[in-house]
Order: C-alpha cells, then sequence, then structure tokens
C-alpha cells in the first residue's frame, strides 16, 4: 500500500483524520483540498455565537496557512474536485490539475436542505452551513429585528434561542407539533418550546411555509394554515443532506450518504468516508463525537493498522440555554416505550424495553443533572 493519503475537505471530519493520523505517522504526505478559505474552526458554534459575542474571526482557530504548518500537511484552499478516476488513482481539479492519491477520504459533510418554497423572496432566504455563510448572516441581520426560521430542529431552536437572547424577534415554522421532533417525546417538546417561549420566541407548528414574496423592505411569508408573517430575515434550517455527488459520479456507492463499512471503507477499498457525507451500516451521524471517534479509527487504518470504528452511545447537548437540554435518541428500530416525568423544573423521558433496558433518553432542565448516571446504562450504537 502506498502513502498519498487525499482528504477532500476541511471541515471537523477532515482536520480529525489529519490530526490524527499525524499523531500515529509524521511522514505520510497529506494533502487536504478545501473548497473555501480551508481554515480550521467548529461548525456548530455558529448556533450560539450571537449572544456570546464571538466574531467570525475569533471562531476562526487557524487559517490554511497556520494549519497546514502546524500539522505539517499541504493544503490547497478554494479548490474544487470535479472528477475521481479510481483506476488511475487521481483527482482532478477545476482547472484541470491532476493530483495523485494512494488513499482517498471524503469528508465532504452536508448541504442545507432547500424547501421548494414559491414566491419572489425565495432567493433571500439565507441558510448557514459554514463560515462564510455566517460572516454574511451576521452582515445582514445588523439593523434589523425580525427574523423567520423555517425549521424547529437542533439548529433552528439553537438559531432561535441565540437571536432572541441578542435581542431579535424570533419566528419558528416547522411542520412538526413540537420542537425537536424527531429527537424528544411530545412532554419534552412541549417542556422546550414553553422554556423557549418564555425567552422570547413565536412557534408557528403544525404548518409549513407556502410562500415567500418581497414587500418593500419586508419579506412576507404566507403559511399552510393561512397565517401571515411579516419578517426581515428568512432562515433556513430544515436538515442537511449528505454530499454524495462526487462520490456517485466516481462510481462510488450512495444511499443517502456515502456507504461505507466499519472500517470507513467504500466498495473501492483504497477510498474512504467519514462524518456528515458517510453512511456507517446504515447510520448517518452528523454530530462531533461520532466524527471524533470515526477519525481516530481512520487514522489508525490509514497508517496500516486496520481498525473498526465503534460508536458508544453519545448524548447530544442541545444548546438552548433557555432551556438545556441532553438527548440520546433511541435507535430507529427499537421497541419499547418512553417513561416520561415531568415538573415544573424539568423532564426526564427514559425509553426503556419491555425488560427495563435503557434504549435512549431525552433530559430538560434540572433533569439534565443525571446525564453522567444514565449514559454508561445505554447500549453501544455500534459495538
Amino acid at each position: 500500500m502506498g502513502n498519498a493519503v487525499v482528504i477532500i475537505g476541511s471541515g471537523l471530519a477532515g482536520y480529525a483524520v489529519a490530526r490524527e493520523l499525524r499523531k500515529l505517522d509524521s511522514s505520510i504526505p497529506i494533502t487536504m483540498i478545501s473548497a473555501d478559505h480551508g481554515g480550521f474552526y467548529s461548525k456548530p458554534m455558529l448556533s450560539n455565537a450571537l449572544s456570546t459575542g464571538k466574531t467570525p474571526e475569533s471562531i476562526l482557530n487557524g487559517d490554511a496557512v497556520q494549519m497546514a504548518a502546524q500539522l505539517k500537511i499541504a493544503i490547497r484552499p478554494h479548490c474544487r474536485v470535479v472528477a475521481i478516476n479510481q483506476a488511475q488513482n487521481t483527482l482532478t481539479l477545476v482547472d484541470g490539475e491532476e493530483i495523485f492519491y494512494d488513499q482517498l477520504v471524503f469528508a465532504l459533510g452536508a448541504d442545507q436542505i432547500r424547501l421548494p418554497l414559491q414566491g419572489d423572496g425565495v432567493a433571500k432566504v439565507l441558510t448557514v452551513n459554514d463560515l462564510d455563510d455566517y460572516q454574511n448572516f451576521r452582515d445582514v441581520i445588523k439593523d434589523k429585528k425580525r427574523i423567520s426560521i423555517i425549521g424547529a430542529g437542533l439548529i433552528g431552536c439553537e438559531f432561535a434561542n441565540d437571536l432572541v437572547t441578542a435581542g431579535y424577534q424570533v419566528d419558528v415554522i416547522d411542520i412538526s407539533a413540537q420542537p425537536l421532533g424527531r429527537l424528544l417525546p411530545s412532554a419534552g417538546g412541549v417542556f422546550l418550546q414553553q422554556k423557549l417561549e418564555a425567552a422570547g420566541v413565536i412557534f408557528h407548528l403544525d404548518t409549513a411555509t407556502q410562500s415567500i414574496n418581497q414587500i418593500d423592505e419586508h419579506l412576507h411569508l404566507i403559511l399552510t394554515n393561512g397565517d401571515s408573517i411579516e419578517s426581515d430575515i428568512v432562515l433556513s434550517a430544515v436538515g442537511l443532506r449528505p454530499r454524495t455527488q462526487l462520490a456517485e459520479a466516481a462510481g462510488i456507492q450512495i444511499n443517502r450518504g456515502i456507504l461505507v463499512n466499519r472500517l470507513l471503507q467504500t466498495q473501492c477499498l483504497n477510498i474512504y468516508a467519514l462524518g456528515d457525507c458517510a453512511e456507517v451500516e446504515g447510520k448517518i451521524l452528523p454530530f462531533v463525537m461520532p466524527i471524533t471517534h470515526a477519525a481516530r479509527a481512520l487514522a489508525a487504518t490509514l497508517a496500516g493498522n486496520p481498525t473498526p470504528v465503534v460508536y458508544p452511545a453519545m448524548p447530544v447537548m442541545v444548546k438552548t440555554p433557555a432551556c438545556p437540554t441532553v438527548v440520546s435518541p433511541p435507535d430507529l428500530g427499537a421497541i419499547g416505550e418512553w417513561q416520561v416525568e415531568t415538573d415544573e423544573d424539568g423532564v426526564k423521558a427514559l425509553f426503556k424495553d419491555e425488560a427495563g433496558n435503557l434504549l435512549g433518553f431525552a433530559l430538560l432542565g434540572v433533569a439534565t443533572k443525571e446525564k453522567n448516571n444514565l449514559t454508561p446504562q445505554l447500549p453501544f450504537i455500534l459495538k
């Protein structure tokens, strides 16, 4: 097996692999190809940076030049890969340059899903999926007052909490009956909704955005339930879609994400994928902890010691200070039921099977302090 490792993507996943691989081997040539500036930062920080006073500059840990020196790797910023030739082990960049690899890693991340909306204001809808988006978002909202967020999932709720704390009027629209509909049992969703409403967030639930039109300086949203909202800015946060196009065009198998086995290996033995673009044994886990575990395993594999990834239970801390929330949802096919205790200070929801085994939990408010006792009782996600 040759040595040259090429990583496509400079997000948390790409950098985590480079860093872990460097710990194991100081001489393997590593090239990172980035479509943007190639600097290192933590994308999860973007959804709570306003109220904490973090500027885009302060979120950036190091630019491409600093990171290349620190990790002793080559970083190619503002480069796009347009084709992969598996037979030749080469990548073609947008300017026609070819780069050779012995081992290739997809760390492409995911794109924000854009809903098919009607109206002449749709082009004004913003998404925040990287640091450049966030800089643009900050610039645009500077002198504005009212922001509508489409989507009451993780990112939508975190942004809503951040923006009301920073003094904006925030409307949140979602087709679900509650915020965090996919992660929380209904009692948890109700509790979170009440706390965010107390902080100033206005929810429009069980409805969808039908059209967005520009009227003078404002955006006019019409919902499917007939309600309308006047807004200055619309932020879409309806979920992520793994970036699979490049892999698919190269003949690599994809499903929802790029299909990989426990070694994070595609059906092409020297091509790997991890992070938000990868589907590992049927699972797409777009969070920081799975990336950390995957990067460590993949680095060992790339260094010549094939190491399957193991995923322990990895509870997700939701960054909503108005309502501290930590959730470890049960596996999609898990059979069992929620046992819920609620009082004015919190919600403790445990998902148990018939034998009483804990398969998942949702803890809100004061119940979040039970996270450390409960997590060791959860099953591994991939063992």
